[in-house]
């Protein structure tokens, strides 16, 4: 005889048994597509400005370290090359002289004395050495032609020439050479401008004449200030 277990009224039998024995399980509720973003932290905000400011500032530094390390390296250049330029300075008066004592042997006097021929070849040879020292160190004599255009950067106007051989604003004379240190201006050639020429000598009582005109023409009834009017003989 079968025994059944009772149960309380309105109380259903347990049928966990049954489905844990093999029935089918009850299919879990599907976890939404997108999960809600969690929140951020209160000082994170602050940490990731913090850091764009701190690689901003480091950019800036390294730019600025860059550029002196550039600035420094031309200012050594420049002073490797322009170094010896007071000096240099000092020598051009030297050169100048040795110049001028040749220009001042006479000719027939270097060609008939022996004294003189030898003074000359040496103070010549000296001259030589002088400016091959020049040439090593970069310094190159700047000897504007008769007819070259002037140039300000090069040159220094010391007077003007009226002369029609010449096309104005070129060089008519050259007074002293100039000298250049690595391409940059040492001292400047005095040179002498050439300009046109006047037109001629004014007629005698030209001025006269003109003031006599003007006059005349102001007489003249409702004669502007100034204008020429013709008047009849």
């Amino acid at each position: 005889m079968t025994e059944h277990k009772r149960t309380p009224d309105g109380v259903e039998p347990d049928e966990s048994g049954a489905q844990d024995a093999g029935g089918p399980e009850t299919a879990a509720p599907e976890a939404s597509a997108e999960a809600p973003e969690a929140p951020r932290p209160a000082g994170e905000a602050e940490l990731e400005a913090e850091l764009a400011d701190t690689k901003e500032r480091l950019l800036r530094a390294l730019a600025e370290t860059e550029n002196l390390r550039r600035r420094t390296a031309r200012d050594l250049e420049e002073a490797h090359k322009y170094a010896i330029s007071g000096f240099a300075r000092e020598l051009l008066e030297v050169a100048d002289n040795l110049s001028r004592a040749l220009e001042a042997v006479p000719p027939r006097a270097r060609d008939e004395i022996d004294f003189v021929k030898n003074l000359a070849d040496g103070v010549a040879m000296t001259e030589k050495a002088l400016l091959a020292c020049f040439e090593r160190h970069k310094i190159a004599k700047v000897s504007p032609e008769i007819g070259e255009r002037f140039d300000h950067n090069r040159h220094q106007a010391m007077f003007e020439i009226a002369t029609a051989d010449q096309a104005p604003g070129t060089v008519a004379q050259v007074l002293q050479p100039g000298y250049t240190i690595a391409e940059r201006l040492l001292r400047p050639a005095l040179v002498g401008v050439a300009k046109a020429p006047a037109t001629g000598p004014a007629a005698p009582g030209g001025q006269e004449a003109a003031a006599e005109a003007g006059e005349e023409a102001t007489d003249e009834p409702g004669a502007a200030p100034g204008a020429q009017v013709r008047t009849r003989s």
